[in-house]
């Protein structure tokens, strides 16, 4: 995947997220934004590593949110990873 298009779902994934009711408050509260930091943080990379590391927190959000999107289910992580600073870390 390459940078641009992990932006793109990095984007779609905080517009997904922010229609959620239920989501939308703890994701708030877990990056500590607010709604400004949506309309000028929404086009960071950094912004988009946390909408996404979030995302990819629980594997029911995943799979709605690429259901609507028509996502594979690897694609968060893919977006994730090909975003600044989102290479796999080998501890080995």
């Amino acid at each position: 995947m390459t940078p641009e298009a992990a932006q793109v779902l990095a984007l779609q994934a905080l517009g997904w997220i922010a229609a959620q009711d239920d989501i939308f408050p703890a994701f708030l509260t877990a990056t500590g934004a607010g709604l400004s930091d949506l309309r000028s943080r929404a086009a960071e990379p950094d912004f988009q590593v946390a909408v996404l590391d979030f995302l990819v927190q629980d594997d029911r959000w995943v799979v709605a949110f690429c259901d609507s999107h028509g996502h594979p289910y690897t694609a968060p992580q893919a977006a994730r990873m090909a975003l600044p600073g989102g290479a796999e870390t080998h501890w080995t």
